[in-house]
């Protein structure tokens, strides 16, 4: 294939948009984009960084050498911590509540992991084992999956708010909503976002 037509495949399989890889660059979304239809031709160095920043050989995005099907090149990773039970009052990261580190691709931004344990969210296809990347915020938007911390642990659930409170909604209908309001919000803290999971072949 060509340049071109490579170059799409390569931030298709990363899943970004034409404005993410332009970003990541510096450059601006229409000169990007003039890569992708043939009308710019980047120079070695910007070659060099698309190879980089989406994980694919540059002799690859060249097409100089082609990817056999199903062994598309693995990302970068980098050592991303994971918590375990968290102490109120203590700084999320602290070192008693890391309990390990997951090897996380680079590309997804995240601050830390939480490990799945149990069904609840079997239907935001999250299951038992799997690892959640999460983006360190103390509030996300209406209907988002969050970390919770509720009574010093960290739970996953999507978040609802509602007049004067917060639900968390578990993704399986065998677990009940958990409702707080009034001075039982103060018992619950948004901690990060989920941004991705990383699942295991089962």
């Amino acid at each position: 294939m060509s340049f071109e037509a490579n170059l799409k495949e390569a931030r298709e399989r990363m899943g970004w948009t034409q404005q993410r890889v332009a970003e990541e660059l510096g450059i601006t979304k229409s000169t990007y984009c003039g890569y992708e239809t043939g009308k710019r031709k980047p120079d070695v160095p910007k070659i060099k960084e698309l190879a980089r920043i989406l994980h694919t050989p540059a002799d690859i995005l060249l097409g100089v050498s082609a990817i056999p099907k199903g062994a598309e090149p693995m990302p970068f990773v980098r050592s991303v911590p994971r918590l375990g039970a968290i102490a109120c009052g203590e700084p999320i990261l602290a070192e008693q509540n890391i309990e390990g580190y997951d090897e996380v691709p680079d590309y997804i931004k995240c601050d830390f992991t939480l490990l799945c344990k149990g069904d609840s969210m079997i239907n935001a296809r999250i299951y038992d084992g799997d690892i959640v990347c999460i983006k360190q915020q103390d509030r996300v938007e209406n209907g988002q999956i969050a970390a919770v911390l509720v009574d010093d642990e960290a739970t996953l659930k999507r978040v609802r708010y509602i007049d004067g409170g917060v639900v968390l909604m578990p993704e399986n209908s065998n677990y009940e909503p958990k409702i707080f309001t009034g001075d039982s919000v103060k018992n619950i803290r948004i901690i990060g976002r989920a941004t991705h999971f990383i699942s295991t072949v089962k």
